[in-house]
């Protein structure tokens, strides 16, 4: 599981300004040739990451090259089930990546187009948003 190796605060808020609005870093295919792009906003748990990223290379059968442009850097807390309101914020749970529309949240390389579409489709199966296959801007045919 993906998680920072030390934080400067054990549990942060919610936030309020980031579920609006569009990506506006990381919204371009830069390593690879093919990307998975997100179309809504959510917060993709560690575990969600991992799932994708054993999806994605069986599809490729371990050739090619893929990288993880997210990462989970946000804890969210949980109060045990049953415990009344007050005493203080829960104890963190898991890590999140915060994710906004826009972002590629994968990309590929070194493999055909439709083994990275398939490969990316069996991915986006293991999310919980609407995502979107993507071609690096150079290869696409105009």
């Amino acid at each position: 599981m993906l998680q920072p190796k030390k934080v400067k605060y054990r549990r942060v808020q919610k936030g309020k300004g980031y579920s609006s609005g569009n990506s506006n870093r990381g919204h371009e295919v830069a390593f690879g040739s093919y990307g998975l792009k997100a179309l809504e906003f959510a917060w993709i748990n560690s575990r969600q990451i991992e799932a994708t990223r054993i999806a994605i290379s069986r599809a490729m059968k371990r050739e090619g090259k893929f990288w993880i442009r997210i990462f989970p850097d946000k804890p969210i807390t949980k109060k045990p089930a049953e415990v009344r309101m007050g005493k203080g914020k829960g104890s963190p749970e898991y890590w999140a990546a915060v994710v906004k529309p826009g972002r590629i949240l994968f990309e590929l390389d070194g493999v055909p187009e439709h083994v990275a579409k398939e490969a990316l489709r069996l991915a986006s199966n293991k999310l919980p948003i609407k995502t979107k296959f993507v071609v690096r801007r150079d290869l696409q045919e105009h």
